[in-house]
């Protein structure tokens, strides 16, 4: 086995009614003037005012950029960084789903490196530390608040860009499950999906480790047992703190595992017609993992048993097929939609497409490298 490096936040709060120890701890750390990176939602709600009152009586000032795309773009890193300059903010706070807090990491990424956020596209292209984010979630999720991953859309190629960089790893990550309880069924399912997606690539990687491999398993397991509930009863407050747990699990594994094709292909139907990440991840995950079973079909039992499947009296490709009718199943019952075709992708963009997925840094951990026929055929089955 080849050398393993674990990045993860150095403190890391999870439970409901965590965030006022989140908002303590910056006083602690010296904090006094934060940009909050969130969208509009949220600042409607008043859930960026709720968060102001805490920082306001712990003696912090913060202003707000609260333009963030839900796929966040090039555009929107340099409106944020402008207000940081302007105001001189000491710290970036992201607040939301994984839209803000990629934004927060390309804003802090180059308030401390310079340059343009194109720049860092890839792995550790940066020198310097970002400046301190602190990431507080509302969903569960794209684990973006533990995690050195950072997706931003380039406008001007229409391309999203994977920016791996241990640099734009957050120095606190706050899961307080009491925010996620208003999340609509849509976005519920969506990033619940795209939590399992991260478990499932992580555990079929290539760069997958015995550490990776316990918190992929059981956060499939997780996600499997409180997801639908999550779903169906969006005040069911175990459901709800159970998937925090989970998805940061699968954070846990994916940032240190890697990703594969699933996320290499979502990449690009996001960055080319504007889709909800988590909707492309749930609907490619199936078709690419029917594509990988040649290569990692004893994995694929490993999780189809993690997803409560019994597999006894099953061989290797028996377990890989149940895997994935488990998959197709859950994301049934929390109504993702069933192709590409629903969201409007066109058969005469794949090729472009699939040529820009073999380009996208998460394809290097899949257990299989595939050709462009393939990526293309891959993306026809799930159309």
């Amino acid at each position: 086995m080849s050398i393993s490096t674990f990045f993860i936040p150095p403190v890391n709060m999870i439970g409901t009614g965590c965030l006022a120890d989140a908002i303590k701890s910056m006083k602690d750390y010296g904090y006094h003037n934060a940009l909050i990176v969130t969208d509009s939602v949220l600042n409607q709600i008043g859930v960026v005012g709720e968060v102001q009152n805490l920082l306001r009586e712990a003696g912090i000032r913060s202003r707000i950029y609260d333009g963030t795309h839900p796929n966040p773009t090039t555009v929107n890193v340099s409106e944020g960084l402008a207000i940081l300059q302007e105001h001189q903010c000491d710290c970036v706070i992201s607040l939301g789903g994984g839209s803000p807090h990629d934004c927060a990491k390309g804003i802090a990424l180059v308030a401390s490196n310079g340059g343009d956020i194109r720049d860092y596209e890839g792995v550790d292209r940066s020198a310097k530390p970002q400046l301190p984010l602190i990431a507080i979630n509302t969903t569960a999720g794209t684990a973006s608040e533990m995690t050195r991953f950072c997706i931003i859309t380039d406008v001007d190629r229409h391309i999203k860009m994977a920016i791996v960089d241990k640099h734009v790893t957050p120095i606190l990550s706050v899961n307080d499950s009491g925010l996620m309880a208003g999340m609509p069924k849509g976005l519920t399912a969506a990033t619940g999906m795209d939590a399992l997606t991260h478990a499932i690539e992580a555990y079929v990687s290539i760069a997958a480790n015995p550490i990776t491999d316990a918190c992929a398993l059981k956060a499939v397991t997780m996600i499997s047992q409180y997801l639908a509930r999550a779903v169906a009863q969006g005040d069911d407050m175990e459901a709800r703190e159970m998937m925090a747990y989970a998805q940061f699990l699968a954070g846990m594994a994916f940032n240190n595992a890697s990703l594969g094709y699933v996320h290499a292909m979502a990449h690009q139907l996001g960055g080319f017609y504007d889709l909800p990440h988590g909707v492309c991840n749930a609907v490619l995950l199936p078709h690419v993992e029917s594509f990988n079973a040649k290569a990692c079909a004893p994995r694929l039992k490993d999780i189809a048993v993690a997803m409560g499947v019994d597999t006894k009296g099953m061989n290797d490709e028996q377990g890989a097929a149940a895997c994935i009718a488990e998959i197709r199943k859950l994301s049934k019952t929390v109504g993702i939609p069933s192709g590409l075709v629903e969201l409007n992708v066109k058969e005469e963009d794949l090729p472009v497409l699939a040529t820009n997925a073999l380009k996208d840094a998460c394809g290097l951990t899949n257990p299989i490298q595939a050709t462009h026929e393939e990526i293309v055929a891959i993306f026809k089955s799930a159309m």
